[in-house]
């Protein structure tokens, strides 16, 4: 097994952010040159909500989900137009743990080489995977993961244990995992619905789960075709967009929060 406090340097995630930042103050400063009014919370004009100490040391997109059908595409709501949809998995790393949140493959070699791809780890270097609610897209690929703990907020975990398709148990989970990683309710899509939310080199991180379904459902502040209550949903979106720097949704990748 591999040394789990062994990591790379800065990951995509922080990568790709630093550079939105850079592009962001850029396009200020040539606004106050000309005059303009500055681009709202652009650059260094934007206060970062995450804390650079953090036990969470890099975390990776495992796979970028996708939809059954998509109303920003012009599709309907009433019928899906492709099968096969996955949901984002995300790899969340840290001291003395390697999380795993929505892991989202059914077939086990799928799953494997994904993670070898994304990360460079395998299936047994995985200590803990989560899940966000009991849609079985978002633990197609948890039976992959034997020798870690499976974990879910109470009522979830209850969901899932009673489906009598997995071989063991699902822990309830509250509060902090491992110290760093909140789990956070995002009622709306499900009434039992919980995201995950870190630090990490700075930024706030939420790894939204279907609370979030893509980044056109986020702008609209818009749930799901199948969500059970959309009232609650939108709140769940506000209280994400409250603390979180970057957003991992449901089945999209994830993208930069610069709202207020």
């Amino acid at each position: 097994m591999s040394n789990p406090t062994r990591f790379g340097p800065s990951n995509r995630a922080t990568f790709l952010a630093r550079i939105s930042v850079g592009i962001l103050a850029a396009v200020a400063a040539m606004g106050r040159a000309s005059g303009a009014d500055p681009v709202a919370g652009a650059g260094a004009a934007h206060s970062w909500k995450g804390r650079k100490s953090s036990k969470v040391k890099r975390w990776d997109v495992v796979t970028i989900g996708n939809l059954s059908r998509n109303r920003y595409w012009g599709e309907s709501d009433a019928t899906p137009v492709r099968s096969g949809s996955i949901c984002t998995c995300t790899l969340v790393q840290g001291e003395g743990f390697r999380l795993i949140a929505d892991p989202s493959l059914s077939n086990a070699d799928g799953m494997a080489r994904e993670l070898d791809r994304r990360t460079g780890l395998k299936l047994r270097d995985i200590t803990a995977a989560f899940v966000t609610h009991e849609h079985a897209d978002h633990w197609y690929g948890l039976a992959h993961f034997p020798d870690a703990r499976w974990l879910a907020a109470p009522d979830v975990a209850t969901a899932l244990n009673k489906t009598g398709k997995l071989p063991k148990p699902v822990e309830a989970a509250t509060g902090r995992l491992f110290e760093s990683v909140e789990v956070l309710p995002t009622p709306g899509h499900t009434l039992s619905h919980h995201s995950l939310r870190f630090d990490c080199e700075g930024f706030s991180v939420v790894i939204a789960g279907d609370a979030v379904a893509t980044r056109d459902f986020w702008r609209e502040r818009r749930g799901y075709y199948n969500c059970v209550d959309f009232e609650l949903s939108a709140k769940s979106m506000g209280r994400i967009a409250a603390v979180a720097d970057l957003v991992v949704p449901g089945h999209d990748n994830y993208f930069l929060n610069l709202d207020a």
